[in-house]
């Protein structure tokens, strides 16, 4: 079974959390603050490889957690990193960020890894305080938390060569001639609900092939399932065009086949195309092929009569398939997309809005990353963050805001009551 479509929640490893301590060994007097950082924690990464042929491990798996660091500790230890999570994906896997829609990566090499969720920073410890001022700091950093994504996963096959063509016009039963792939095949319209591989060998060379299920008009929209379909048209170099001979209009299957590849994505219609013409082993497509033939030439297009079933011409189109392959330039990796400028955005950036039950929502990643990583146990971490909040002008805009004393304030997950002394 081909799944080409999965969606899963990666988690990325928080950072392990300072440590306050203090030097307290014989002979050594005012130590001072000893306490250790704490570890990185893991990274999420999907990593391609040619073991894997489809998404099928994610409809029993949904949710990957990286390592969290290991706190720090006493006499200055730091703690130990996270392990990272690599994910095995197939070749030809996209992944999107499931929220936004934007594309995170296009794994189409082997071994090939991309990065979706990046871990959180260790939390500092009561050394990393120090300063002349304040020599016996008694404070401490929570770690970091780690990035939480969804992903949504699709899979485009890498085919070499993709069989395309009305339902039920013997394209399964051709890869099933020219490759040891066993497709379901019965002879009535969209037996074939998933796209089928298969490797063909032809005298010393071999190729990837891929049954693409019948498309029909309006695949381009999605009717018929035609966008799980058309997208691994995509990749595929060569297409093999089938054209069923016991259709009532086969030029009418070869131009709308055509037309929906064109609206799909423009660059498939010019992928190189060879038309076969197949069920010749029956009697009553014998007698049309003259007709075909000469209104196909009369279009500039050169047609293949073949025969799936009993293998007549096969061997011929297999070779015609090869020589286009070997005519065509080495592929090369896609070029990256022209960058678009766009001035960066500052983290101390922020946002103040009100929720729904009057408390007051202060948004932005420099001040959220501060709440996540003040440890609230200690006196200090809280006069620190509200520093923090004076140094990013955070405290001023909330009192023109009109914030009251006793007001609910929300930063990420940290909710504060206001005080008029902040």
């Amino acid at each position: 079974m081909l799944i080409d479509e999965a969606r899963i929640c990666v988690t990325a490893g928080d950072g392990g959390n300072g440590c306050v301590a203090f030097r307290r060994e014989k002979f050594v007097r005012f130590g001072g603050p000893y306490g250790g950082n704490g570890g990185k924690g893991g990274d999420v990464y999907l990593v391609a490889t040619r073991d894997v042929n489809t998404l099928i491990a994610f409809k029993h798996q949904l949710h990957f957690r990286a390592e969290r660091g290991e706190h720090g500790g006493g006499k200055g230890k730091t703690g130990a990193q996270g392990n990272d999570i690599k994910i095995p994906v197939p070749l030809g896997t996209l992944a999107y960020d499931d929220a936004s829609g934007r594309l995170l990566a296009d794994l189409v090499q082997d071994r090939q890894e991309a990065l979706v969720a990046r871990s959180g920073r260790g939390g500092r410890g009561n050394m990393a305080f120090k300063s002349p001022i304040n020599q016996a700091p008694r404070i401490a950093e929570k770690g970091e938390p780690g990035e939480v994504r969804w992903l949504r996963l699709e899979l485009k096959l890498m085919a070499d060569v993709g069989i395309v063509g009305v339902p039920n016009a013997g394209k399964s039963t051709l890869l099933s001639v020219i490759s040891r792939a066993r497709p379901k095949i019965a002879d009535y319209p969209f037996t074939t609900l998933e796209a089928s591989l298969g490797v063909v060998t032809v005298d010393d060379r071999d190729f990837v092939a891929a049954d693409i299920p019948g498309l029909i008009e309006g695949a381009h929209t999605g009717v018929g399932l035609g966008h799980q379909f058309l997208r691994h048209i995509e990749r595929c170099r060569v297409l093999i065009h089938v054209l069923n001979g016991l259709s009532p209009d086969p030029l009418g299957d070869y131009d709308a086949i055509n037309q929906e590849l064109d609206l799909f994505n423009p660059a498939l219609a010019t992928k190189p195309q060879i038309v076969a013409f197949n069920k010749m082993d029956l009697p009553d497509v014998r007698a049309r092929w003259p007709e075909i033939q000469a209104a196909l030439r009369q279009r500039q297009v050169d047609v293949l009569p073949i025969s799936a079933a009993s293998g007549d011409q096969v061997e011929t189109l297999l070779r015609r398939a090869v020589s286009l392959l070997d005519a065509l330039p080495v592929m090369e990796p896609a070029p990256a997309d022209t960058a678009v400028f766009r001035p960066p955005v500052s983290e101390r950036e922020f946002t103040i809005a009100r929720d729904p039950d009057g408390a007051w929502r202060v948004q932005g990643v420099a001040i959220e990353r501060a709440a996540a990583m003040t440890n609230w146990d200690y006196y200090e971490a809280i006069m620190r963050f509200q520093r923090i909040l004076a140094a990013l002008s955070i405290t001023d805009a909330l009192r023109d805001e009109g914030i009251h004393e006793g007001d609910l304030v929300r930063i990420g997950k940290t909710e504060l009551t206001w005080e008029d002394a902040w």
